[in-house]
């Protein structure tokens, strides 16, 4: 199933915002799917009870391990992963699924039964049996905070965020960077934002579209050169819709399209910041963060 090669070592990004119906789940699944396109070996962890990433590939959520397993159990991490090679599988080349599960909504349980196990450290172990078998492993996160949301910000290396021309999301969007604050200034100081991904922009822009863009653009910058708004934005398109409604990824359904385009891009994007976040000087928790969070 998974080739193990030797020097590699996933980039491990966690997808997120505190809101439902932003393009999170959109976000992540095409963003994989871009950097497959480029050559890179991708996995998505879906850490959504709803499965929202396994429905919009057409996977398979009921005879499978799933995420519930990855979490819980004590098989191989590798055992939850499904791709092309196993049977009634259909996702695109390169692309790897741990698909979500309603079972998630058992953890406060399955914590309670097992009070020894420390919550937030839940992933820690199934993401790093997974890094040396990808290029870079995507986690979608829930809507709101779950108890699969702390793990998963414990396990990464970055945090994306999705925001869309919505009052609620804007909000959401402050709560979602304070939590990644809190992270930083706590149990895990080494996580980076790498920035927040504007989707579902109209042409022409709205005011509340240009409100937000300019909100974020003087909030400053995570790093020295490095803007907390990502410079390509998605359109709002019906196009993702209805790839989605077919089990396909933008690449797959209309490769011709905008869109997918602008995912190229947005991965090209993703990538020189990784390069430039990963420096040894970089400093988490900024005024500028601070100030996005407090509104």
């Amino acid at each position: 199933m998974k080739e193990l090669r030797e020097g590699r070592k996933a980039h491990v990004i966690c997808v997120g915002n505190q809101k439902g119906g932003v393009g999170k789940t959109t976000n992540c699944v095409q963003l994989a799917a871009a950097f497959t396109e480029q050559g890179k070996k991708c996995l998505i962890i879906d850490l959504d009870m709803t499965a929202g990433a396994t429905k919009s590939l057409k996977a398979p959520t009921q005879g499978w391990n799933d995420s519930f397993d990855l979490i819980t159990g004590p098989e191989n991490a590798r055992d939850a992963v499904i791709g092309n090679d196993d049977p009634d599988v259909q996702l695109p080349p390169n692309l790897h699924l741990v698909p979500g599960s309603a079972r998630l909504r058992d953890l406060d349980q399955y914590l309670h039964e097992h009070e020894w196990i420390v919550h937030q450290d839940m992933l820690l172990g199934p993401v790093d049996q997974l890094r040396n078998y990808y290029d870079l492993i995507f986690l979608d996160t829930p809507p709101q905070s779950t108890k699969t949301t702390i793990p998963a910000l414990k396990a990464s290396d970055f945090v994306i965020l999705s925001a869309m021309p919505d009052r609620l999301a804007i909000e959401a969007l402050g709560e979602a960077i304070q939590q990644i604050i809190t992270a930083q200034n706590g149990p895990h100081p080494d996580l980076v934002l790498l920035g927040v991904i504007l989707c579902s922009i109209p042409k022409p822009k709205t005011r509340l579209a240009r409100a937000l863009i300019e909100s974020l653009a003087q909030a400053g910058e995570i790093d020295t050169g490095v803007p907390i708004k990502f410079d390509t934005e998605i359109s709002r398109t019906v196009v993702l819709q209805e790839a989605t409604q077919t089990g396909q990824t933008i690449f797959q359904y209309a490769p011709g399209h905008d869109v997918a385009a602008q995912y190229l891009e947005l991965a090209e994007e993703v990538e020189r910041r990784i390069a430039h976040l990963s420096a040894e000087d970089y400093e988490p928790a900024s005024e500028d963060q601070e100030d996005v969070a407090n509104g």
